[in-house]
């Protein structure tokens, strides 16, 4: 089952057609109705396919995503990012929204590529 912007429900495995790239993302907060599952108790996580080049927010605004709703709390692989920085095939990205800020932003270095 495919989702809007091309992702497909989680937990568990990514479901890959032969060759493609696929990312999962966690949702958080008010970002979590992108999310099939939108309940607390349930993981919000999608998987969406991506493409040579893409960017942070070119995959979530492909999700469907306001970009005017993401907070500054993006993390790839664990590392504080910004929207400019490209992601890849099995990538870990969460996303956090505008509502829910980082504390101690100062200790982390927002990689941008």
């Amino acid at each position: 089952m495919l989702l809007s912007g091309g992702a497909r429900p989680a937990p568990g495995p990514p479901l890959r057609w032969k060759g493609e790239s696929v990312i999962e993302i966690h949702l958080y907060g008010k970002l979590r109705r992108f999310a099939p599952k939108q309940h607390p108790d349930d993981l919000s996580v999608v998987h969406v396919p991506v493409q040579e080049g893409d960017t942070i927010g070119r995959v979530l605004e492909r999700l469907g995503v306001p970009l005017e709703e993401v907070g500054s709390n993006i993390f790839l692989n664990w590392q504080y990012s910004a929207l400019s920085r490209r992601v890849r095939d099995g990538d870990r990205l969460a996303v956090f929204p505008d509502d829910m800020q980082l504390l101690y932003r100062w200790y982390f270095v927002k990689v941008k590529e």
